[in-house]
């Protein structure tokens, strides 16, 4: 069907319905197999707007980690503290480059958005700018949704703090507000 239709990564595919219909299966055999594809990075569901299809690109990395995640517990507790690792990383290094302009639209959005905490990582990590950074961060946050890990959603009063922690550009006082904020959503 990818083939035939000529879709291409960022292209929604049919509905669930329209799957079902076109390949002549159940709906819950189509939703199960959309779920194996998610897990495995190939697509991706956004809520109220439907299901894309992904790069595949990262498709062996995808694998590789899903290996490793399905075995026990402890993977997913190494899920997080990557995606922790990594996000500390971003506000460094995004605190170092930076400029007034992305620090008057960061602070704008995080005041006119109360929005999940992956949603503002997603903005640190495109202005720190690290390509290999970004992909990992992606992987580990397209799983931590798979997984379906709970869903975190920051107040403007927290993201507020952590710009204001940036702006010091001191990297403890940036590691102590980031940990303040974590601890009080688990």
């Amino acid at each position: 069907m990818i083939e035939r239709d000529g879709l291409r990564p960022g292209d929604k595919l049919p509905s669930e319905r329209s799957l079902s219909e076109s390949l002549h299966a159940g709906r819950s055999s189509v939703r199960e197999a959309l779920r194996a594809l998610e897990l495995l990075g190939l697509i991706e569901t956004r809520k109220g707007e439907g299901t894309f299809l992904r790069d595949f690109q990262g498709h062996q990395l995808v694998q590789l980690i899903s290996t490793f995640i399905l075995q026990d517990d402890k993977a997913k507790l190494d899920v997080l503290e990557t995606k922790r690792h990594i996000q500390l990383n971003c506000l460094m290094i995004a605190k170092n480059k930076m400029n007034a302009d992305q620090l008057n639209h960061l602070i704008e959005w995080a005041a006119n958005n109360k929005v999940k905490e992956s949603d503002f990582f997603y903005q640190i990590i495109k202005i720190a700018d690290n390509y290999l950074m970004f992909r990992m961060w992606t992987i580990l946050n397209d799983y931590y949704h798979v997984l379906g890990l709970p869903v975190t959603y920051w107040t403007t009063e927290e993201y507020m703090l952590l710009i204001d922690a940036m702006k010091t550009g001191n990297d403890f006082e940036i590691v102590k507000v980031y940990e303040l904020i974590k601890e009080q959503h688990k």
